[in-house]
């Protein structure tokens, strides 16, 4: 199974992912922002995927740019994004090369499917 790192501000939805992913039989590790994130990234932990929220409160950076930093650090980590807000064109272009999106509220079914297909690339 996959070593997911999770970036999300918001705590239920946060621990929900980490409870349903996990229970999925892989190993999660999570961050509220940006920084947090940063210190997983540039451990020696082994990190399969970044599982990040688009918008993150209190944060001069976002999901798209903490996922660029990510993949320079790691360049095979595979990014799957999220946000409950409406994405344009002009985000999409932001986005890392290959990164999946999945648009909040997600159910557990939907987040399954993200996962999986992120995971397949």
């Amino acid at each position: 199974m996959a070593v997911i790192l999770i970036v999300e501000d918001d705590a239920f939805i946060r621990e929900t992912a980490e409870l349903v992913i996990r229970d999925w039989g892989h190993q999660i590790f999570s961050a509220s922002d940006v920084e947090e994130a940063l210190f997983i990234l540039r451990s020696d932990q082994h990190i399969d995927a970044l599982f990040t929220d688009i918008y993150l409160k209190r944060a001069v950076q976002g999901g798209c740019d903490l996922a660029h930093e990510a993949v320079k650090l790691r360049p095979e980590l595979r990014v799957l994004y999220t946000t409950g807000n409406a994405i344009t064109d002009t985000m999409k272009a932001l986005f890392v090369r290959g990164a999946s999106y999945l648009r909040k509220p997600y159910g557990d079914g939907q987040l399954k499917i993200a996962i999986e297909s992120m995971l397949a690339v």
